[in-house]
């Protein structure tokens, strides 16, 4: 396909197209929020785009189109996707993974129909492929079966919501990545394993595309090197633990790891043991202590109704935390990731 035009198969909501210019018109009239992309896509080597905000300031950054159009080779190789894939694009086409689901479909040729990205999707028929964030997929489990294969981005996926998952047909798969990456870059398996107990969740890993190479830094923190989908190496703040060379485990965010007393704990991991107890949005995070140096303490959004950590299985002492703050409202980004310091700063502290 040439990187100015589109794959002759591809099809939007139902329509085909011969030109841009047709498909532009029928965009402006009947999808006006993916036109102003679409516009700069056909007209430009190089998209503009938005980082979340979720772990620092949101900031535009420039995207090579030729790495875009990688990212969705590999991603159709990937999830074996190709011409002819239905899928249904429900993210908002302003963040990368909207952009990236309309870049997939014009570059692969599929059958992509478009929804407004709500947080509980309607899914009207049977689709090959998705991506949604956790609350979308929480929203819309009654009829999520509908979608054959469907990853998962925008932030770590609770326990309960696994267990869930464990119900249900559709191949669901956690995604790695940022908008530097182009969206992901690694995904691990979440439901469908093989000889595993009724109910049971396994433990799976992160599993690279192709044409990435992982190493860690002296932190323990994710470095990559893509050179189909980025020009410089992307050095993360996210420790990791190397299995192999192509596979890894996310521990937690390198910036918010706690020094308690001088064992370090990893807030995202105690927070994936709580997420079985507390049904509420909640996180864990570290204040000024004069004994321990910072003090674990646990946040909850909402009232206290449902918060009995005497529940939560495998939990030691030291992730248990010391004091539990209920905040009405969490802080959010745009595209509905927490905002824990901006929410830590609503709190009077004892």
């Amino acid at each position: 396909m040439n990187k100015n035009n589109f794959h002759k198969n591809f099809k939007l909501n139902g329509k085909s197209f011969t030109s841009i210019n047709e498909l532009l018109s029928f965009v402006r009239i009947n999808a006006s929020a993916s036109y102003s992309f679409l516009f700069n896509w056909f007209s430009s080597d190089e998209i503009q785009v938005q980082t979340s905000g979720s772990t620092g300031k949101p900031k535009v950054i420039q995207l090579k189109k030729e790495f875009m159009i990688n990212s969705a080779l590999a991603t159709g190789n990937f999830f074996h996707l190709p011409e002819n894939t239905t899928a249904l694009l429900c993210l908002s086409p302003d963040y990368i993974a909207g952009k990236m689901m309309l870049v997939r479909a014009l570059t692969l040729g599929w059958q992509l129909d478009l929804v407004a990205p709500t947080s509980k999707v309607k899914i009207n028929k049977e689709y090959d492929f998705s991506a949604m964030v956790s609350i979308q997929v929480e929203n819309s489990i009654a009829e999520i079966n509908k979608i054959k294969k469907l990853i998962i981005g925008g932030g770590v996926v609770s326990q309960e919501l696994k267990n869930k998952l464990q119900k249900i047909n559709t191949a669901f798969f956690a995604t790695y990545g940022m908008t530097e990456t182009i969206t992901h870059i690694a995904v691990k398996k979440l439901n469908n394993f093989n000889n595993v107990t009724s109910g049971a969740v396994e433990k799976s890993f992160y599993q690279t595309l192709p044409n990435v190479n992982i190493y860690i830094d002296s932190r323990n923190c994710l470095v990559i090197q893509a050179p189909k989908v980025s020009g410089e190496l992307v050095v993360t703040n996210d420790v990791v633990q190397l299995v192999s060379e192509t596979q890894f485990e996310w521990l937690g965010r390198f910036d918010n790891v706690i020094n308690s007393g001088g064992i370090k704990l990893h807030p995202e991991k105690i927070e994936e043991k709580l997420s079985e107890v507390i049904k509420q949005r909640f996180f864990v995070a570290g204040i000024s202590d004069s004994t321990l140096g910072e003090k674990l303490i646990l946040v909850v959004e909402g009232d206290s109704s449902s918060v009995i950590l005497s529940r939560v299985k495998n939990l030691s002492k030291y992730e248990t935390p010391k004091e539990i703050y209920f905040v009405e409202t969490f802080v959010e980004t745009e595209t509905k990731k927490i905002q824990r310091g901006k929410t830590l700063d609503l709190i009077e502290f004892n």
